[in-house]
């Protein structure tokens, strides 16, 4: 879905009958409730969805009476046909906004949201929202952020593509779960809940389809109390083509691109950190054997541009270690390591290892410096322990640098920030 200006008009348009319903009674509607009185809010983004929107709320009502729980329907509608007016006429209240994106339509929906807990879907119909008392269960239990599993409850045959059923989202749940650690089983599934105060600690910023994946990742990092349930997923209603098939083949590839993408941008980490000690590992096996010269294992022998390759190797791993730094500090989002790492990266404390690194890398290039005056201002064609020693005090020197301009660089994000850290 195409961004707009995000100043264009947003509107809520509520029915004449009350739009709270009911829990228990005789009536199909509640009493007027307060506020703080909704226990359950059901947010739906919809577009153009005439055809299913009424059958949807119908069994959103049904959801909520057999859940035993007093909730609201709100729908978030960009639709040029008349599912507002349907949605209207069922009870469920509607918030008019521009055509800006799945993630958009839940930003935009934050500041009209009753309820203290938060199912979200599609009004397609294809998601069972007749049967929500998993998930009210789970909130009741303590759940800030709950997934719909496809897989671990009923998927009617031809529901789902096999492309995406056995291929598309079995890898990118793995991807995401063996990036973070997590234990999700369906992360592409639109049926989902969350508490409103967890929605707006989070500070959702996606505005199309990643929307989905960002809420998983910032379950994660926000280290929300998860919980995954069964849920029943249906083929689409006879007449209804999914938004998937409306865009083109293309779609679901892009969406998982998208999705993907997400998964990069909020966890760099992975790629960082770990290969980053490895790499300092390798690179420190292939130049501190050699300070002293040559070294043979075998017929193999180990001499100065093995030595040159460990210092690359150990300045990418050192590198990737800095980037991991500050990629945590970025993503901090409970500001829960800022603190740490400024105690490691203590301002007085690295400043003076890096002038010492730095002296020290000095003084490992004097030998050099002196057979070059010694020789008539030319070196030597013949290698000699000076140039081993050399190449080490090099290394020495980039990594005092390295780590000075990193130091003033983590203080100064951190400072920015605001935070209240011990410098």
């Amino acid at each position: 879905m195409e961004n707009q200006p995000v100043n264009l008009e947003i509107r809520l348009l509520v029915p004449k009958s009350t739009t709270v319903f009911a829990a228990t009674g005789e009536s199909e509607y509640a009493q007027q409730k307060s506020d703080s009185e909704i226990e359950v809010s059901i947010v739906v983004p919809a577009l153009n969805e005439a055809l299913t929107i009424g059958m949807f709320i119908d069994w959103c009502k049904e959801g909520l009476q057999k859940a035993n729980v007093v909730g609201e329907i709100l729908i978030v509608d960009s639709s040029t046909d008349n599912t507002a007016e349907i949605a209207l006429a069922k009870g469920a209240r509607v918030l008019k906004t521009p055509k800006r994106g799945l993630g958009q339509a839940y930003i935009d929906s934050i500041d009209f949201i009753r309820g203290k807990y938060i199912i979200m879907g599609d009004c397609d119909c294809t998601y069972d929202f007749r049967e929500l008392m998993p998930f009210v269960t789970a909130f009741r239990n303590g759940a800030e952020y709950i997934m719909g599993s496809r897989f671990k409850g009923y998927i009617e045959t031809g529901a789902m593509p096999p492309l995406h059923q056995y291929f598309g989202t079995p890898l990118t749940t793995w991807i995401l779960n063996f990036i973070y650690g997590s234990h999700f089983t369906d992360i592409h599934c639109g049926m989902r809940g969350i508490t409103k105060s967890a929605l707006l600690n989070i500070q959702l910023q996606s505005r199309g389809w990643e929307y989905a994946s960002e809420l998983v990742l910032k379950s994660v990092h926000f280290q929300l109390k998860t919980a995954e349930v069964p849920i029943k997923f249906y083929k689409d209603q006879e007449g209804r083509l999914s938004h998937h098939r409306r865009s083109g083949w293309w779609s679901p590839w892009q969406a998982g691109w998208i999705n993907l993408k997400a998964m990069f941008i909020y966890g760099p980490s992975f790629f960082l950190f770990k290969p980053g000690l490895f790499f300092l590992f390798l690179g420190s096996m292939l130049t501190i054997p050699l300070i002293g010269g040559p070294v043979k294992v075998g017929d193999l022998t180990f001499s100065i541009y093995w030595m040159l390759l460990g210092l690359a190797i150990f300045l990418f791993g050192l590198q990737c270690i800095y980037m991991s730094i500050l990629s945590d500090l970025i993503l901090d989002f409970r500001n829960a390591i800022a603190d740490k790492w400024i105690k490691v990266f203590s301002y007085d404390r690295s400043t003076l290892i890096s002038g010492l690194l730095l002296g020290l890398g000095i003084s490992f290039n004097i030998p050099l410096v002196n057979l070059y005056f010694s020789s008539g201002l030319s070196l030597p064609s013949e290698l000699h322990v000076a140039n081993y020693c050399a190449v080490f005090g090099l290394l020495l020197s980039i990594v005092g640098f390295m780590n000075f301009t990193f130091t003033l660089v983590i203080h100064a994000f951190t400072a920015t920030r605001g935070r209240n850290v011990k410098r």
